[in-house]
């Protein structure tokens, strides 16, 4: 997944700018940005607080672990029904 340039304090602080009366064309020129990442910026992090956002943060850290902890958990017993198999030689 592709990283972003901006933390996400920023992206809330942008966001917040937006509220505040500044034009989207504005903001996406003085920031660098296109108007699409700041419209799906708004459709994430809209009307969040920064600690909100670090928690939202968290929540999807905690669940890409998880999806790889069970993704593991699926392999490993996939491997142990192949192993716990009798093997019969040719008769």
């Amino acid at each position: 997944m592709k990283r972003t340039k901006f933390a996400d304090e920023q992206i809330i602080s942008i966001l917040a700018e937006h509220e505040d009366g500044a034009k989207c064309a504005d903001l996406c020129r003085k920031h660098g940005m296109s108007e699409g990442t700041f419209y799906n910026w708004k459709a994430k992090f809209g009307g969040m607080t920064v600690s909100e956002a670090k928690r939202l943060k968290a929540l999807e850290d905690d669940r890409k672990l998880k999806k790889l902890l069970a993704e593991q958990m699926l392999d490993l017993a996939a491997m142990k029904g192949l192993v716990s198999k009798k093997w019969q030689g040719p008769p």
